[in-house]
């Protein structure tokens, strides 16, 4: 893949909206079902766990598996 003047400006943007208190995805997963729990009680997962939201905004693939388990909590509920 040849680095192209969008992608390096992409890479910028992406390092710029970094801190250094962010979580990776492997804390977020750990995190996920607190999380949904949370949701499905009424309760502001987004308040109390501001970091795994943080991560579920910019991480496409822990998004994902974030609404799946909310789905399968929702069906068995």
């Amino acid at each position: 893949m040849e680095l192209t003047k969008k992608i390096l400006e992409k890479l910028i943007q992406a390092v710029s909206k970094t801190h250094p208190n962010e979580i990776g995805c492997d804390d977020c997963f750990d995190q996920l079902d607190t999380f949904a729990q949370m949701k499905l009680e009424g309760k502001s997962p987004e308040e109390a766990m501001p970091l795994v939201e943080d991560h579920l905004k910019r991480c496409g693939d822990c998004r994902e598996e974030y609404e799946a388990l909310l789905e399968a909590l929702k069906s068995v509920s």
